[in-house]
């Protein structure tokens, strides 16, 4: 058994008996009895046959609290297979939305190539990116453009030290304190619903970052889905009745990326803040390489049926003017804000009159330009059309 420290004792003394039941709680731990001055709570490992693990938990400070906790602090650092002051810690939090991303890479327990890491943690900030999105305003492909509360919210999100696994990156996303304690029913306990599907229905009395929370596990739940359906039948469904859901080509590519170039498989699991309780289960999502290759082709389908941009910023330099059709188009090969850096594409622009010279003069000297307008699929590629401006970029 991991042995407290003096300092973790001490810090333990000052851990509020409610602190400590909140923790068991989302933690999984259940309250069976009361007792003198104490409640025995338990815990059944899903894995372990025998008996569940106990804990007697103080109720009201006595004179042996600080033992009492420090007993309860080194019993759940066996169970959690970590050290006390990592679970003394995260006791002091304030109430969070836990995500767990699970990572199969090659080589010792606990170690990954950085290459994956750096994948997997864009990736993440992806996924929440376009959950926030969605949130907000449902739809299959999100804009680049993002909303500053959809900005907000994952500046607001926290990576915590790594949990035991082959490497589990453990995030964690604050709620506000409120009035969401466990006694309130006003329907959150749901995480989603067949209505969602079809509609946005979340509940306005939710904390937003709560809202993302359930919008996150229910579009990667409806991802899986698709994926699932799409190698089943071996064509790609339409799935744009999701996006009530959470589900969008944002979404996807996001999941896309976790899984990195080697296409790795990975896991996300979810745990809800004990101060508003999810009465729903939500058991973990599991991405395989086949479904990392559906989700690519169910993205690719939504873009280019659905994913019309408006004012939408290209930059990049002109390779082809055609002055022959009406109205004239420039081919400009660039990158869009909402790509890869490195990712290059050819879009084909329609030129206002006022904007044909300046093409023709950065078509001349290779100089790159910037224009802002609406894209929309055309064919396997990408049209530009509505062009509010060209900019040409002097060297």
């Amino acid at each position: 058994m991991t042995a407290i420290t003096d300092a973790e004792f001490e810090q333990a003394a000052t851990l509020a008996p409610g602190v400590v039941r909140r923790y068991l709680s989302g933690k999984g731990w259940s309250a069976e009895r009361d007792l003198s001055g104490a409640e025995l709570w338990e815990w059944r490992p899903q894995d372990e046959p025998g008996p569940p693990y106990e804990l007697l938990v103080p109720v009201q400070r006595r004179r042996d609290y600080a033992g009492r906790v420090a007993d309860i602090l080194e019993t759940l650092a066996v169970v959690e297979a970590r050290p006390t002051g990592d679970i003394l810690r995260e006791m002091l939090l304030p109430p969070v939305d836990w995500q767990f991303l699970r990572l199969v890479p090659p080589g010792p327990s606990g170690t990954a190539p950085l290459l994956d890491l750096v994948s997997a943690l864009t990736g993440l900030k992806d996924l929440h990116t376009a959950a926030a999105s969605s949130t907000l305003t449902p739809q299959a492909v999100q804009p680049a453009q993002k909303p500053l509360v959809v900005k907000d919210h994952v500046a607001a999100v926290r990576l915590d030290q790594t949990r035991v696994g082959s490497y589990v990156i453990a995030a964690h996303t604050p709620l506000p304190e409120g009035p969401y304690g466990r006694n309130d029913r006003t329907g959150q306990g749901a995480l989603f619903h067949d209505s969602d599907l079809v509609r946005h229905s979340l509940l306005p009395s939710e904390p937003f970052a709560r809202r993302v929370s359930r919008m996150l596990y229910a579009g990667v739940a409806c991802a899986h889905a698709a994926a699932e359906e799409a190698l089943a039948d071996d064509s790609v469904p339409h799935v744009e009745h999701m996006t009530g859901a959470g589900l969008s080509a944002n979404l996807c590519e996001a999941l896309v990326k976790i899984a990195g170039e080697e296409r790795r498989d990975f896991s996300l699991s979810f745990a809800w803040s004990s101060e508003m309780p999810m009465e729903q289960p939500s058991p973990p999502v599991v991405i395989a390489p086949r479904h990392v290759v559906a989700l690519e082709a169910v993205a690719k389908d939504l873009r280019e049926r659905l994913g019309r941009e408006e004012n939408a910023v290209l930059f990049g330099v002109v390779t082809k003017l055609n002055r022959d059709v009406n109205p004239r188009e420039a081919t400009i090969y660039g990158s869009l804000p909402r790509d890869d850096f490195y990712r290059q594409r050819s879009v084909r622009v329609e030129l206002r009159p006022e904007d044909i010279d300046k093409a023709a003069d950065a078509w001349r000297h290779g100089l790159e330009v910037a224009v802002r307008g609406d894209l929309e699929p055309r064919g396997t590629g990408m049209r530009m059309r509505r062009v509010t401006t060209f900019t040409v970029r002097q060297e």
